[in-house]
Order: structure tokens, then C-alpha cells, then sequence
């Protein structure tokens, strides 16, 4: 008789278990508090919030989300039971704890992306990730239909990075009209009374809805934090650093907990005159203290160039136009910086009558091809007279077809990413020594090529196949025969047959040659022998 009673407690106590929350792994655990919103939360109450797994803390800044709500958002890197407490000088907010359980993350999700082999990218579960960028600078502020259909046209296009604004420029079409804005970053409805010490939670609210559409459909989202373009009418390009610092740490709070963010801390950054490279270095210091995942960060310059070898830039985000024009300046740039490159302005596709807004489909892809081939990234944008590159929506140009083509045979070549091969007298050729070669003829005319390669890594016998890629009909022929190796001279091997391989004259040819015998051994060749025949 005394067991019944004791089974119905045990059933009743089951059933009160609360489950324990779980997350995936990169995934986002948000801590959501109740307290007074009396003075302004914006400013009079730091909250943050300790997470810990085994040897693992992390400790990021909550932020006020409006109405009483106070927010800590977490993303976890590793399995397994996580705890946490909150910490906070007001009593409502500080010494609560609790915690969950990070699982395994799914199939779509491999976590953030970072710098990978110094000089290109990767996730953080080691997958490889090649930028193919576009640019929607103001699509987050447009219609949610206009929104849901850049969101549409993105899932069919090869761009996985999106170049946009954390704040909306002065035009004339967000003052009245169907495109009127009615939420800005601050309290406020002009530059007559905005409030720089207090946030409009709205506003974030929905520009991390359209951080997390990205992110749900594999598409990194570049953000660009500050920008000109007021023209002092609103004055978001003008404010103090104490405001500009403020509204960092209000970003990272809210965003940072996404994986696929990306911190471009400004856009045109010499454009905005009354900073200066100190002020930069302060706030790229802020970025780099408040982000406790490190994202990666970069700015994007005019006129003056940004010292990008300092150490809290991760990558070079570049608008040069020359640099992608001719061969040769993409390996430069790397041995200079000695990070990754990213050209994420190469002037746009398009009819508009600004003279960066004008190149032909063709140009666009073969200067996306010269970027890639010197071991570096671009960045697309086409320029329609309300079209994609401010507002996104569909895309029209002749390129995005060809730019998916070209990216096919960099994710199917080798997985460390394209490196220029002897780069001090070839300009043309990138991939893996004795591996794998790409050669990108741009716009040159050939009918024959001599199978020559440098002898680096190379050995007798080896044995390769070559496909002939004509990059703009996006056609891949395999040449019926095999090249044998044999050495020529102190810096090349060629087939020892003494075999051409026929080309069609006409431009925007390239050939992709790759080992198809693992037998034969490199010839552990001195790698330095050029600079000892110089000695």
C-alpha cells in the first residue's frame, strides 16, 4: 500500500520538470530580463552577462530593448552544458543565473566565418568559404516586399556577402513618398531633435531581422556601421566620438551574437571629414574589446587609405578600381598587407550616368576573374537607376551568371583557396603548384597556348589534364589528350611532346589544368634557387 503513493509522487514530480532550453551550436541562447526603465536605460545601466563551459567564458554586453525589456544575446561555440549570470549595478537585473544546452548545429550551419591560410576564409568548423560579394547598400530600409524580394533574388544568385547600411543616407525619397522613414537609429524625427544618448529599439529591431534573413539563406552580412552622405541634414555623419562609441557598443550588443555578421566600420571612411585615422583606431579598438567572437572587421576607404596592417583589421576591404583593371596588383597587395583582399568596390555594372556605374557585363566578370586569380575576392553591384546596388530587389545584369560560373570552379578547385604562382614574372595563372593551375588569358586572343609550367614542385612524368573555359558562354572542354611533364630548364617544365593546346581567339579564355597522377613525388627542388642565382 505505501509504494502507490510513492509512484504517484515520483509521476508527479516528473511531469513538473521544466526541460532544459537548448540551442545549436552558433546558434543564438537570448537572456530576456524585466526592470525599470526610470532615468535612461540607454546609459545609467550596463548589463552584461558571464557564460561559462568547462575552461570556456564568455562575457557579452546586454542592451536595452525597450519597455522595461533588458537583452543579453549569446552564441555558444561549443557542446555541451552552458551556465551564466548576469551582472548589473541595478538589483533587478544583476545575479541571475541559469542555463542550457548547446547542441549540435545543423546541417546549414557552420558557424562564423574567419580568416583561413592568412590570405583567404573560412568557417569556424574549418569548411571553406570563398566571398563572392554584392552590394544593397539601402535595401534594409525599403519595403518589406522590396525586402522579401532581394531576400528571393539573393537565394538564386551566387553572392554569399552583402554589402548594406546600419543607417539609411539623406535622400530625398525617405523624407516623403512610399519609401518615408518613420524609425531612425535615435529618439527623434529630425536632426532639429534627436536624442544621441538614447536609442530607438524599433529601428534595431528591424535591421537584425534583415541580418537574420540573411543568415537563415547562407549569406554573410557585411555591415557597414558609419557613412557620409548626410550632407549635414541629418547628421549621423557628424556625431562625437562618445556618440559614435556609444552606438558601436548598442550594435555589437544586439548583432554580435549572429554568426554571419561582418563589422565594415565605415564606408568611404575619409569622406567623413572630422575623423581622423586615431579616431578610427578608437573605434576599431572598441569593436575589437565588445565583440567577444571577434567577427571580422575591416573599412572601406576613398580618397586615403586606411592602415590596414594594424592588428584589429582582419582583411583589406578595398575600393581601387585599377587594382582589378590588369593583372599583377591583387599578389602586391597581398605580400604588402599580408592578409586576405577583398575588392569590394570594382565599379558597378550598369546605364546610369555616373561614370562608376557603367562597366559592361563583360568588364564586370572579367575584372571579378583578374581579382580571383591574384588570390584575392571582389565584390559585385549593379548600378540601375533605382535598382540593386541602393535598393536591391532583382538583378538585371549580364554578369551574376557568369560571376556564379567563376565561382563553381573556385569552390571545385583546391579547397585552400586559389594562390598566385610565381607571381614575380606570371601575372596570369593562380592555384596549387605541381596541383593545380588556372590561367586566365582576359582579354587576349590566343588560338594556340605552349603546355609550359613552372617547375615548382614538379618531377618527370607527372601527368595532367587540361579543360579549355570560356568564361563568358560558361563552357568547360576537356582537351582529348594527356600532357606528360618533362623539364625544360632551370625554371619550367613543359609536355614532352612538345604539345599546344588549341584556343579559340577570342577573349575572356581560360584554361584549367589539374594532376591527374599521384605516383610520381614533387622533385624537392630548392624553392629559393632565384635568389641564389642572384647572389
Amino acid at each position: 500500500m505505501r509504494t502507490f503513493p510513492l509512484l504517484l509522487l515520483c509521476l508527479i514530480v516528473s511531469f513538473t520538470v521544466v526541460a532544459q532550453p537548448q540551442v545549436e551550436q552558433w546558434g543564438m541562447f537570448e537572456v530576456t530580463l524585466q526592470g525599470s526603465d526610470a532615468g535612461n536605460p540607454f546609459i545609467e545601466v550596463p548589463l552584461t552577462a558571464e557564460f561559462v563551459h568547462d575552461d570556456t567564458t564568455y562575457t557579452p554586453d546586454g542592451f536595452y530593448d525597450g519597455d522595461g525589456t533588458y537583452k543579453v544575446r549569446f552564441m555558444p561555440d561549443r557542446e555541451g552544458n552552458w551556465t551564466y549570470t548576469t551582472h548589473s549595478k541595478r538589483a533587478d537585473l544583476d545575479g541571475k543565473t541559469g542555463s542550457f544546452t548547446c547542441t549540435a548545429p545543423s546541417p546549414n550551419n557552420h558557424g562564423p566565418v574567419q580568416v583561413r591560410n592568412q590570405f583567404h576564409f573560412g568557417y569556424a568548423d574549418a569548411t571553406p568559404f570563398y566571398p563572392f560579394g554584392t552590394t544593397i547598400y539601402e535595401w534594409a530600409f525599403t519595403s518589406p516586399e522590396r525586402q522579401q524580394q532581394t531576400i528571393q533574388t539573393l537565394q538564386g544568385s551566387p553572392f554569399n556577402k552583402a554589402r548594406f547600411l546600419a543607417v539609411p543616407p539623406y535622400k530625398g525619397y525617405y523624407l516623403e513618398g512610399p519609401l518615408k522613414i518613420t524609425e531612425f537609429p535615435f529618439e527623434g524625427t529630425s536632426k532639429a531633435d534627436w536624442d544621441f544618448s538614447r536609442f530607438n529599439p524599433a529601428y534595431f529591431q528591424a535591421l537584425e531581422e534583415r541580418v537574420a534573413e540573411l543568415r537563415d539563406i547562407g549569406v554573410q552580412a557585411d555591415l557597414i556601421l558609419f557613412r557620409p552622405y548626410d550632407g549635414g541634414k541629418w547628421g549621423f555623419d557628424q556625431m562625437d566620438m562618445a556618440t559614435n562609441q556609444r552606438f558601436l557598443r548598442y550594435v555589437i550588443a544586439r548583432l554580435g551574437a549572429y554568426r554571419n555578421i561582418w563589422w565594415s566600420l565605415a564606408n568611404e571612411n575619409s569622406f567623413i571629414r572630422h575623423l581622423t585615422d586615431e579616431d578610427w583606431d578608437v573605434l576599431f579598438q572598441t569593436v575589437q574589446q565588445h565583440d567577444p567572437y571577434q567577427h571580422l572587421r575591416s573599412i572601406h576607404n576613398a580618397g586615403r587609405l586606411y592602415d590596414y596592417t594594424k592588428p584589429w583589421v582582419t582583411h583589406v576591404s578595398l575600393q581601387y578600381y585599377n587594382a582589378v583593371k590588369v593583372f599583377g596588383v591583387s599578389p602586391l597587395l597581398r605580400d604588402i598587407y599580408q592578409k586576405p583582399i577583398v575588392h569590394d568596390e570594382i565599379n558597378y555594372e550598369g546605364n546610369i550616368e555616373r561614370r562608376w556605374g557603367q562597366l559592361s557585363g563583360e568588364e564586370m566578370t572579367y575584372r571579378f576573374w583578374v581579382a580571383y586569380i591574384g588570390g584575392a575576392y571582389a565584390t559585385h553591384g549593379e548600378a540601375i537607376e533605382g535598382g540593386w546596388l541602393s535598393l536591391g530587389g532583382e538583378l538585371t545584369g549580364e554578369s551574376p551568371s557568369r560571376i556564379a560560373f567563376l565561382k563553381e570552379i573556385v569552390e571545385a578547385g583546391p579547397p585552400e583557396g586559389l594562390e598566385p604562382l610565381d607571381h614575380y614574372y606570371l601575372t596570369n595563372v593562380a592555384g596549387k603548384y605541381a596541383q593545380y593551375y588556372l590561367f586566365y588569358f582576359g582579354k587576349e586572343q590566343q588560338k594556340t597556348w605552349d603546355f609550359i609550367l613552372t617547375d615548382e614542385d614538379l618531377a618527370p612524368g607527372m601527368k595532367f589534364k587540361v579543360d579549355v573555359i570560356d568564361t563568358w558562354n560558361r563552357t568547360i572542354t576537356p582537351v582529348d589528350r594527356v600532357f606528360e611533364v618533362e623539364e625544360l630548364d632551370n625554371y619550367r617544365f613543359v609536355d614532352k611532346h612538345r604539345a599546344k593546346v588549341k584556343l579559340p581567339n577570342r577573349p575572356y579564355m581560360a584554361l584549367r589544368i589539374q594532376r591527374i597522377d599521384e605516383a610520381t613525388q614533387p622533385s624537392g627542388k630548392d624553392t629559393q634557387r632565384d635568389e641564389a642565382d642572384e647572389l
